[in-house]
Parts: structure tokens; C-alpha cells; sequence
């Protein structure tokens, strides 16, 4: 006998589900986060260890060489930023110097301009850094207790990935086993499909990051900006983070370029050149290149932003965007989830999406006519 809740009941049920996954993702956090970064990861690089394997390496080098690849990209990637920035640190008392001559000016316009306006001294700024960070140091404990934790996770998550990568056949027939045999060529469906999901995301970002990185620098380099690369490469990859990230990216060279450069010129021209290039990357990089498998409406890319930063942070900003990804594809095979994994889509229809809403329009109108609404 089928038992049919009232609504307020199954709301009670759905908030509360919701309420408790969350409670459950904060609290777990440093056992969630690496998992999921690893699988990820895994994922990425599973055809690799595939190839090999097929080639007659063994299943175990197979995935160590797989593991030991992307442990050096990573590295590289590492060692470029570290050179980059020990150049940026010789620059700083320069900078400081730059931003001294820049509120004297600031102060001179005021006292010339504003009468009874209080000037703005370095001493006054050092000091009011020097409280916030006296008032914090609980915050920064925590933050220092937090590297340490992370350092850990650093040598935790390539364990996970290798073993992601050596047992993949063996989650996918758990997974298989999970559902009945009727269910089990769907359920393939959907491994297969969130598999292409990761790889064409996480590759694509990679390759629009490479593109943007090249961009930026040449832009930066053109308008004679110091630090080009670390600027353009660091703006790139914040492109991960929608919407936030080319903002955050874009702002550190332009006040790099307010601070250095003697005309207001080069800031406007660092701003007008990271302007094109967005424009570039949203409109024509990422829908080419990423592909719509993964693309999201901007309003469900915002609020996943949102709530992977109250829940995990940054990692949950990376994180989310991903996951919401594969929660639609899950949401599209699953029957009566189908409304759910539309939500999550991009704006874009097919044509009999387009009829079955001119459909449930004609519904609605008749309703509204009915009732007189």
C-alpha cells in the first residue's frame, strides 16, 4: 500500500535532508575535500593509466607512471610560481615607496580641496594592519593549524588518486552491483557519462587556462607591465572560479600598473585588454572548448559559488562547480528527477524542449482562464 504524505510533511523531510548533508559535508571537510579532489584527478588521468595498461604495462606501473605525470605538471607548475614570486618580493619595498608618493598626493588634493579634511599618514595604515592582525591572532593560529592540515592532505591526495586509479574497475562493478539488473544499463549510462563530464571539464579548463594565460601575457608584456607572467598565469587560472575569479585576477596588475606606472593610461589599458579577453573566454573559449556537457546557468553557478564558500571555502568554489555538473547528469537519467537536472542547464533548448514548453504554457493559460488569475 503506497503512503501519500501531505506537503508540509515532505517539505519537513526535504529541508531537513538538506540541512543534515550539509552539517555532515562541513563536519566532514578534511575527509571529503582530498576524496573528491583525488577523484577528480583520477578521473582525469584514468585514460592514461588505460593506454598503458593496454599496451602491455603492467596495471600498478601503469597507474604510478600516470600518478608521477601529473605529480610533475604539478610541480612545474609549482616551481614556476615560486621563481615568480621571489621576483615579485624584490619589488615591494618599491612598492611601498610608490604608495607613500601616491597618498602624499592624495593628501595634498585633500587639504586643497576639503576643508578640515584629516590627512592620511603610512604610520596611521601600519598601525590600524597591526591591530587587525594583533586581534586576530587566534584567527591566524587557526590558519597556521589549517597549512599544516593542508601540507598533510598534500601527501594524503596522491594516495587516494593511485588508489582511485587501481581499483576504478572494481568501484564501477560495486556501483554496478548496487542496482538491480534491469537498472544496470542505465546506471552504466550515467558512469559513462559523468566520466566524459570530468575529463571535458577538467581538461577544457586546463587548455582555456593555457589560452588565457598566453592572452594575458601578452598583453601585460605589451604595455610593458613587470611581473607580466605571474599576473597573466595567476589571473588564468582564478578563471576556475566563475565570475569572481576574472575579477580578483584582473584587479591585482591593475593596481600593480597604478602603483608602477607614472600615466593613468596603463591601468585603463591593463583594465580595457583583461575586459576583451573575458569577453573572449565566456562567449567563444570555454562554450567551444569545455562544451556544453558541463555548462551551467549563471544563476546556479552563482549560487553553487555560494554555498561551496559557506561550506568548503575556496575548495568548495572549485569544487562545486564540478559537482553540480554530474548532480545533472545524474538528475537527467534518473526518472521524476528530470525537472531538477533542467534547472541546473544552461538556459538553451532543443526543440522538443521548446514544444513541451509551449505546452506547459497552453496548461497554464487554461488554468489562469479558469480560475480568471
Amino acid at each position: 500500500m503506497e503512503v501519500r504524505l501531505p506537503l508540509y510533511a515532505k517539505m519537513v523531510f526535504i529541508l531537513s535532508g538538506v540541512i543534515l548533508t550539509g552539517f555532515l559535508m562541513i563536519t566532514a571537510k578534511s575527509i571529503l575535500v582530498p576524496l573528491l579532489i583525488s577523484g577528480l584527478l583520477a578521473v582525469l588521468i584514468s585514460p592514461l593509466a588505460g593506454w598503458l595498461e593496454k599496451n602491455g604495462i603492467h596495471k600498478i606501473l601503469a597507474c604510478f607512471i600516470s600518478l608521477i605525470a601529473l605529480i610533475a605538471f604539478l610541480s612545474g607548475l609549482i616551481y614556476f610560481f615560486y621563481n615568480q614570486i621571489i621576483g615579485f618580493a624584490d619589488d615591494l619595498s618599491a612598492l611601498q615607496r610608490r604608495f607613500a608618493e601616491l597618498l602624499g598626493t592624495f593628501n595634498e588634493f585633500l587639504e586643497a580641496n576639503i576643508e578640515g579634511a584629516v590627512p592620511i599618514s603610512m604610520d596611521n595604515i601600519e598601525r590600524a594592519i597591526f591591530d587587525y592582525v594583533s586581534a586576530n591572532v587566534a584567527t591566524l593560529t587557526q590558519g597556521v593549524i589549517a597549512t599544516a592540515t593542508t601540507l598533510t592532505i598534500m601527501f594524503i591526495i596522491p594516495v587516494y588518486i593511485f588508489l582511485f586509479l587501481y581499483f576504478r574497475n572494481f568501484l564501477i562493478e560495486f556501483v554496478m552491483r548496487a542496482f538491480t539488473e534491469k537498472n544496470r544499463p542505465k546506471v552504466q549510462n550515467v558512469i559513462h557519462k559523468v566520466k566524459l563530464v570530468v575529463q571535458n571539464y577538467i581538461s577544457g579548463m586546463l587548455v582555456v587556462i593555457l589560452i588565457l594565460a598566453i592572452l594575458n601575457s601578452i598583453a601585460l608584456i605589451s604595455l610593458g607591465i613587470k611581473h607580466a607572467m605571474l599576473f597573466a598565469v595567476f589571473a588564468a587560472m582564478l578563471n576556475v572560479i566563475p565570475f569572481l575569479g576574472p575579477f580578483i585576477g584582473s584587479t591585482l596588475p591593475i593596481m600593480f600598473a597604478l602603483l608602477t606606472k607614472d600615466s593613468l593610461w596603463y591601468p585603463f589599458g591593463v583594465f580595457l585588454a583583461f575586459y576583451v579577453i573575458q569577453l573572449a573566454e565566456s562567449n567563444f573559449f570555454t562554450p567551444k572548448i569545455v562544451g556544453g556537457k558541463v555548462s551551467m546557468n549563471p544563476f546556479m553557478t552563482i549560487l553553487a559559488l555560494f554555498v561551496g564558500n559557506f561550506i568548503w571555502g575556496l575548495a568548495g568554489m572549485i569544487l562545486f562547480i564540478p559537482g553540480m555538473a554530474i548532480l545533472k547528469v545524474i538528475f537527467d537519467e534518473i526518472p521524476g528527477m528530470e525537472p531538477y537536472g533542467f534547472l541546473l542547464g544552461h538556459a538553451r533548448t532543443t526543440a522538443k524542449e521548446k514544444t513541451d514548453r509551449r505546452g506547459l504554457r497552453d496548461q497554464i493559460r487554461s488554468v489562469r482562464g479558469r480560475f480568471r488569475i
